[in-house]
């Protein structure tokens, strides 16, 4: 008979949002971060860790950012410091940013971190448009989450896909066995990835679609899932496909379509697992939620999370996260830990 062991279990919480250069002063997040006593983890516990991606964060004034976090950082900061959240790490490029922050007891069983930026904007010479990345072993696994914000306008497609080909050529590591993206055990991959629907709909149309529901039919137009079915792009990796209305472009303040743009579903999250790669060993990440947040119109698109149960089981064999991170990253891989007074702890 065999028996699973494991090694890890952990609920994962991803999160995308462009906020359209807005500050966070104003914004409650509790709701946004399952912090109001209901989440989509196991028996409605809190997620284990939280990476959250940002587009169009405002970029002024850099000089004071040199020395402290984005103010998002520090917004999400003092939402979760009250429940024991450290931050693991974060990276910006020009407006596109992601930080991620896990429970205190998880920072042991991390190692590795790196941080990865890619610019595509004005072909790779600026970081309007591009990519950033945290990647670490993670209980004994290569984890990457890459948060990325490709070109715009629905006529802009292939300039969306060089973006993605752009991003997976130039984003390298340090990591033994884990140099890039996709050499990695998961994958997480968000953000506004601005992608639309295919064909001549109008915005009219495709509205009255979404109001009553109709979003199996119109993502069928839906120009990620067609690239990722004939191999053109994402196709490495999966996506739940989306059971809410499309989160872009609305009337900033409102839960109404700005009509100027044809409605689509820009903001996304995918994922990668290579499940059965290290003999008797077995990595999941059974999704949980998929979801929009219409109470937040800080912006013309709404936030859109995803929880993820990350497991790491064995076989007939109990290995501790050591030994996989030997068998993974290679006993000669030296260990960083993240730092953990880098997420301005003053401030709390």
């Amino acid at each position: 008979m065999v028996t699973a062991t494991a090694i890890a279990d952990l609920c994962i919480f991803l999160l995308t949002w462009n906020v359209g250069t807005h500050s966070p002063r104003n914004q409650d997040l509790n709701s946004l971060l399952s912090l109001n006593g209901t989440t989509t983890c196991p028996d409605n516990q809190l997620p284990d860790i939280y990476v959250i991606g940002f587009q169009e964060v405002s970029t002024t004034p850099q000089v004071l950012k040199i020395f402290h976090d984005d103010p998002w950082v520090l917004k999400i900061a003092d939402s979760l410091h009250k429940q024991q959240f450290v931050k693991v790490d974060s990276k910006q490029l020009q407006g596109i940013l992601i930080t991620m922050f896990a429970q205190h007891k998880h920072i042991p069983h991390m190692k590795e971190i790196e941080t990865e930026a890619t610019r595509t904007g004005l072909g790779g010479l600026w970081g309007n448009k591009g990519a950033v990345s945290i990647r670490l072993s993670l209980y004994g696994t290569g984890v990457a989450f890459v948060c990325s914000h490709l070109a715009a306008h629905d006529e802009k497609l292939k300039e969306r896909i060089e973006d993605y080909h752009q991003i997976v050529d130039n984003h390298k590591y340090n990591a033994q066995g884990y140099r890039r993206i996709f050499d990695h055990d998961f994958v997480f991959w968000f953000g506004d990835l601005n992608f639309r629907l295919s064909g001549d709909m109008s915005a009219w149309d495709i509205r009255t679609d979404v109001d009553n529901q109709r979003y199996a039919e119109l993502l069928k137009l839906d120009q990620l899932n067609l690239l990722r079915e004939k191999g053109n792009a994402f196709s490495l990796l999966e996506e739940q496909l989306p059971n809410f209305a499309p989160t872009f472009k609305f009337e900033e303040g409102t839960n109404d379509y700005n009509l100027k743009r044809r409605p689509a579903w820009c903001d996304r999250i995918l994922h990668r697992v290579q499940s059965n790669i290290y003999p008797g060993i077995t990595l999941s990440a059974n999704q949980l939620s998929y979801q929009s947040h219409m109470d937040y119109s800080l912006s013309d698109h709404k936030p859109v999370s995803a929880t993820f149960n990350y497991k790491v089981e064995t076989a007939n064999r109990t290995y501790t996260d050591e030994e996989l991170h030997e068998m993974t990253h290679g006993s000669a891989s030296s260990p960083a830990t993240p730092n953990l007074f880098n997420a301005e702890l003053e401030q709390w």
